[in-house]
This record gives C-alpha cells, sequence and structure tokens, in this order.
C-alpha cells in the first residue's frame, strides 16, 4: 500500500464496492420505503455473491503484493526469521486486507447457513474490519508528522465514520441515512486513496518544496522546510475540502437521478395496468348490450310459450317494428 499502485488499486476496490452500495440502497428504499431494511451487502441475479467474490480477490491480491511480490526476496522475513523495520508496514497493510477478505468470507457462510442473526453478525465482521483498518492507520509505523502522515490523518476520519455508520445498522436497520452516510463514507475512501496516490508518489503532483526520498526501502514524500510541509499539509486540507463539497453534489445528484429513473418506470407500469383494466372495461361494456337484447329476447320468448294471446304477440310484433 505504500506506494502509487498500492494506494490507487485498492481505491479503486472502495470506490466501486461505495458506489454499487449506494446505487443499491437508493433503489431498495425507493422502491420499498415502507419494508426497508439495509443489507449488508448485495447479492447479484447471475452471480449471488459477486460484490464479495470482488472483496476476497481484491483483498488476496493486496496481501500477496505486500508479503511476496513487493519485497525484494519475495516474502517479508529477515534471514533469522524475524520481521525487519522496514517490511513492518507492509505486515500493517496485509492485516487491513486480510480483515476485509474475513468479512467477505463470514458473509457468504452465514448466508449458506441461513442463520437469523446473519445479518447482525456480518455487521459486526464489516465493523471489525473497519476499526482494524482504523487502529492500523492511527498507529502506523511510517512517519505521523509527515505530509504522509496528514494524509492518514485525514483519511482516519472517513474510516471513523464507517465504522460508526456500520455499528448504528446493527441497532437501525431500517435507517436510510445510515446506510447513505456509509456507502458515500465507503465511496470517499476509495477517492482519497486514489488522490493519496497521486499526490504522494506522482513527482509532478508533490507539492512545492517537497520531493519524493527513499526511506528504509520505501519511497515516501519529504519537504526540505518546515515552511514547505506547512504548505504542502494546508493543500491537502484544501483538497479534502474541495472533495467533500463535490462529494455533497455528486450524493444528491446521483439519488434524484435513481429516483427519477425509478419513479418513471413505475410510473410507466401503473399506467400500463390501467390501459389494461380501461380495454377489459370497454369490452365488457360493449358486449353488454348484447347480452341484454338476448336476455330481453328470451324473457318474451318465454311469455310466449307461457300463453300468450295471438294478438298480443301481433302488437309485440308492431312495437318491435
Amino acid at each position: 500500500m505504500g506506494s502509487f499502485i498500492g494506494h490507487v488499486l485498492p481505491g479503486i476496490g472502495f470506490f466501486i464496492i461505495g458506489l454499487w452500495h449506494l446505487f443499491n440502497h437508493v433503489k431498495l428504499h425507493f422502491l420499498q420505503p415502507n419494508t426497508y431494511i439495509s443489507p449488508a451487502w448485495f447479492p447479484v441475479k447471475k452471480r449471488r455473491y459477486l460484490e464479495l467474490y470482488f472483496i476476497m480477490l481484491g483483498t488476496s491480491i493486496s496481501i500477496s503484493i505486500e508479503l511476496f511480490i513487493g519485497p525484494s526476496k519475495h516474502h517479508p522475513f529477515d534471514v533469522d526469521g524475524t520481521i525487519p523495520s522496514n517490511h513492518l508496514r507492509n505486515f500493517e497493510h496485509s492485516l487491513i486486507s486480510m480483515s476485509f477478505f474475513v468479512y467477505a468470507t463470514c458473509a457468504i457462510l452465514l448466508d449458506k447457513l441461513g442463520a437469523k442473526s446473519q445479518r447482525g453478525l456480518t455487521y459486526i465482521a464489516g465493523a471489525i474490519a473497519f476499526g482494524q483498518q482504523l487502529l492500523m492507520f492511527h498507529l502506523h509505523s511510517s512517519d505521523h508528522k509527515g505530509l504522509e502522515g496528514q494524509y492518514h490523518l485525514l483519511l482516519q476520519i472517513v474510516i471513523v465514520i464507517s465504522l460508526t455508520t456500520t455499528l448504528m445498522g446493527i441497532g437501525l436497520p431500517g435507517s436510510f441515512l445510515v446506510s447513505f452516510v456509509r456507502s458515500l463514507s465507503i465511496l470517499f475512501q476509495g477517492v482519497w486513496f486514489v488522490v493519496m496516490g497521486f499526490v504522494l508518489w506522482i513527482p509532478r503532483l508533490i507539492p512545492k518544496g517537497c520531493l519524493l526520498h527513499n526511506d528504509d526501502g520505501h519511497k515516501m514524500a519529504r519537504c526540505a522546510t518546515e515552511e514547505a510541509l506547512h504548505r504542502a499539509k494546508s493543500l491537502g486540507n484544501i483538497l479534502y475540502s474541495w472533495l467533500l463539497v463535490l462529494l455533497t453534489i455528486f450524493a444528491v445528484l446521483f439519488y434524484v437521478a435513481v429516483v427519477e429513473k425509478y419513479s418513471k418506470d413505475v410510473k410507466y407500469s401503473s399506467v400500463a395496468n390501467e390501459c389494461e383494466e380501461i380495454e377489459i372495461e370497454e369490452s365488457s361494456d360493449i358486449e353488454s348490450p348484447k347480452k341484454n337484447k338476448l336476455a330481453d329476447l328470451k324473457i318474451r320468448l318465454i311469455d310466449v310459450e307461457s300463453g300468450f294471446a295471438p294478438l298480443d304477440i301481433e302488437k309485440w310484433k308492431m312495437q318491435e317494428n
């Protein structure tokens, strides 16, 4: 995770999951406002566990890169079997990925078992994953005073929101706003991870007065002076605030777009049903005069058979003419 790819790829994963949850929560709440219950994950028609398989695949790749592909010896241990100091952050990052892998695995097992408490237990597994993520970034072995530490501090704010809303989702299963905010926080995590990858590891985008420095085998953004560091942190805070404003606008527009789309579908289906009912009523109205005439004719024939005089029959014929 301590590289450009290590931030951008997880960021894309968080963004996809957050957007997927945001769309499905808005859709589900609009179609079922009175019986809405927020699920921890959303199944897909042809591949029920596609979302969870996606999480397991992404976290497996992340663990492999951190522990086996990234290190020069293709393993994170020293000659004597201990963990060297320059690989501590690799273990920290892999533990975050491992927690989300465990969450996805537990979600699949609980769904297959069909346990009554599967929703609550799945939410607890998700909360543990976010808690592990918060713990690792808060106690990160890298420099907390530098530019990367400032970006990690801002990331922790979003993780706290994801953790809090996940815990709230256990006791408030019918709260759409809790699910909405949680989805946005996951999406924002993805956006901020991608921003970190570009700003901290692309030399042309690193703030003025700072550059990439090789720190014990890991490249990190370092600033030459305290003034440059202060300026770089302030720019990060401004960028974070801009993204938060843009995310708010995006969330409202996205909600309106999804509601508008499915409201049209609901109106179309209701209009179609009304048209079918009208056609049935019209067809029944058209046939009703014929039925009435046949009924009148039968009554008259019965009256004739029951003893009408010939004169009465002639009068009846004249009246019909």
